[in-house]
């Protein structure tokens, strides 16, 4: 296994002063900005009793829901830098400060990035009578026939929205969206023809693209997903630079010892490379994401800049 210049030189200067500031030397709290049950829930119980195993220590999954995961990342900002404080954190990280009046932290200054985790992409789907047969078609059908296509998500802000946003800013399609309360009431919607398109997850579009009852034109990752290989990315499709998925990612208070990051990122690295892990996070439609503290950082920046700008541009705003 491959790790990072970074990280090699941090676990030697781990090495030579471990036994003097052991870590960890009680459980580590992880985290979770929404209820058990949904994505971030899934990863964090995926990794996490394997991650306590090697680290000598429990870790123990905290879910702190509310306000779309800024209670939770308020209070990580707070806690004290010292490693016990850990969050699995998802796009909200890099989407809410923009759509948020006061979250109460700064996604750049309050927090040192450890490592991301995994991703998983949406599929842009159309109803079957929508005559678009891909991406470049269904953009001109938007601007021939501007605001008439309509395209539903569980909500503003929420995943589908956004991704529809920066699809109408990168492709000047003005399509019109149409909140739900939830993903499913978003998903029936498109099924029963009240709206022509969405982006919707892997897992819950997959069986209705088998049974035709719903058309995919195109993929939100920016390389095509191993799990549905056949369908094309939209970026590859006539939006080149297109990309949105639903990423997770572990995250410290900033001040956190650098070795305590290393260290931490180098654990969760050989976590993601043993093959019982790798297999139930697939079982998910996750895919690894490698990275190291430095990477995971600027990661953080880009999607930061991203969305800040795609919210702008469409006036949407959560009070």
């Amino acid at each position: 296994m491959r790790y990072s210049q970074l990280t090699f030189f941090f676990l030697l200067a781990w090495g030579a002063v471990a036994a003097a500031q052991p870590y960890p030397s009680k459980p580590i709290r992880m985290l979770i900005g929404f209820p058990p049950g949904g994505g971030a829930d899934i990863v964090a119980r995926q990794i996490t009793p394997r991650l306590g195993e090697q680290l000598g220590q429990q870790v123990v999954i905290d879910n702190r829901g509310g306000a779309s995961g800024n209670i939770a990342l308020g209070m990580l900002a707070t806690a004290v830098p010292d490693g016990y404080s850990l969050m699995l954190t998802t796009p909200t990280l890099t989407v809410n400060p923009a759509l948020y009046p006061n979250v109460g932290y700064d996604s750049l200054k309050d927090f040192a990035p450890v490592r991301l985790i995994a991703s998983t992409a949406y599929i842009l789907v159309v109803y079957p009578s929508v005559p678009a047969k891909s991406v470049q078609e269904l953009v001109a059908l938007a601007k021939a026939k501007p605001r008439q296509l309509n395209y539903s998500s569980g909500g503003n802000g929420a995943a589908a929205h956004l991704a529809g946003a920066l699809f109408g800013s990168m492709t000047g399609a003005d399509i019109v969206h149409i909140p739900y309360k939830g993903i499913g009431p978003a998903l029936v919607a498109l099924l029963g023809g009240e709206v022509q398109l969405t982006f919707s997850s892997q897992p819950s579009t997959i069986p209705h693209i088998k049974e035709g009852r719903l058309r995919p034109l195109g993929i939100t990752s920016a390389k095509r997903s191993s799990f549905t290989p056949d369908i094309p990315t939209i970026a590859e499709s006539g939006v080149p630079g297109y990309e949105t998925t639903a990423w997770y990612g572990v995250i410290a208070p900033a001040g956190t010892p650098a070795l305590v990051i290393a260290r931490l990122n180098l654990e969760l690295t050989k976590l993601l490379d043993q093959t019982e892990i790798k297999a139930a996070i697939a079982a998910q439609s996750f895919e690894i994401m490698p990275s190291d503290p430095r990477q995971f950082g600027g990661f953080i920046k880009t999607e930061l800049v991203k969305w800040t700008k795609v919210v702008k541009d469409s006036g949407m705003r959560i009070e």
